[in-house]
Formats: structure tokens, sequence, C-alpha cells
């Protein structure tokens, strides 16, 4: 994606919540550090301390960690428009638990946390911005975290196949087996029953 078009992305996504004059919104891109990912390539992995919030400009990552059986547990895939980085991590400078991986070529925008503190000093709306940010990624979670429990596999799968239908087709079925919570195997049966299910 050109610079001009990186830039007027991030401000178009905050201007959903807060309202910066010409000089703020030069000064805010001024923080800005443009990284591209190869795909396979690494953002974050465990271990690390997250030193970069990161707006995706272009490109899919996912955020994933990896339990003591070596199976990875997705918790999201972020696209175009979406922001992304460990928040633990970033906020409390703490190892991070994750793993962050371009499943495509990925240009993305990235704040430093020295910049991020300047930001705030500098132009104190970007509390409410960060802080609305934030809000949204935990009720996020938080419906997550609760149809994991409440929902069968099937559901989940209807649920993300209903909200994220342009991930489709830029994920492996693995990724998607693993972000709902099973097998590719077993994701694989209810593909199948469903288009049994449709046929008859």
């Amino acid at each position: 994606m050109e610079a001009l078009n990186a830039q007027q992305l991030i401000l178009n996504n905050i201007s959903r919540f807060i309202t910066l004059s010409e000089l703020e919104s030069e000064r805010f891109l001024s923080l800005l550090k443009p990284i591209q990912l190869k795909k396979k390539a690494f953002l974050l992995r465990e271990g690390d301390i997250a030193k970069h919030e990161y707006f995706i400009t272009k490109g899919c990552l996912k955020v994933y960690s990896i339990d003591l059986n070596g199976a990875e547990h997705i918790s999201m895939f972020g696209i175009e428009d979406y922001w992304t980085t460990d928040m633990a991590s970033f906020i409390s400078k703490t190892p991070s638990n994750f793993f962050i991986e371009a499943l495509e070529d990925t240009e993305l925008l990235a704040i430093s946390r020295s910049n991020y503190d300047i930001l705030f000093k500098e132009i104190s709306k970007f509390e409410r911005f960060y802080r609305i940010l934030y809000q949204r990624s935990l009720m996020s979670y938080i419906r997550r975290t609760n149809h994991t429990i409440s929902l069968t596999a099937e559901e989940r799968y209807l649920r993300f196949k209903s909200r994220h239908p342009q991930l489709l087709s830029r994920i492996k079925q693995k990724d998607l087996a693993a972000y709902i919570g099973v097998t590719p195997e077993f994701l694989s049966m209810i593909k199948s029953k469903m288009k049994k299910s449709a046929k008859a």
C-alpha cells in the first residue's frame, strides 16, 4: 500500500473516535514507523517483550500461543484496519506468551512504547482513543471466551463464517480449526455435514 494511503487508513481509523487537527495528525504520523513483514515472518515471539503497537495497512497476521503438547491456540486474526500487539506485554514490559506471525506479506505502521508515551503527553485526546480501543478489545475477548464455553464447534464455525467472510479465503483450514478450538479433521467433518444438510 502506498504510504499516503496507509497514513490515511490509520487516520480514518482514529477519526471514528476522536477528531484531530491537521497539526495533531501530522505529529501523530511522525511518531509512526512503517514496517514490512514477509509471509511466515514473526512480528513477536513468545518470550519477547512487545515494544510496539501495530496498525495493519496490508496483509494478514495471526496471534497465537502454543501449549505443552505443541498445539497452536489462535486468539485472533488481524487484517487491514486492525490494531495488534500483545497488550499485556506492551503495557507491563514483561515477556509475551504469544507469537504474532504473518500469514501474508504484511505492511504495518508501528508506534514504540516511548513514542506512545510522548503521544499521550502531547495530544491528550489519544487517551480517549486508546481507552475505547482497549475497551472494545476486552469486550471482544469476553465474548469470544463466552462463546468458546457456550457454543458448539459447529456454532463457532458458523459465527466466524458470518462475521468474517473476508477471512475464509485468506487463512488455512488448520488455522481456522485452531481458532475455533477443534482439529482440522473435525472441522472437515463439520463442513461436510453442513454441505449434506444444505443439499437435503
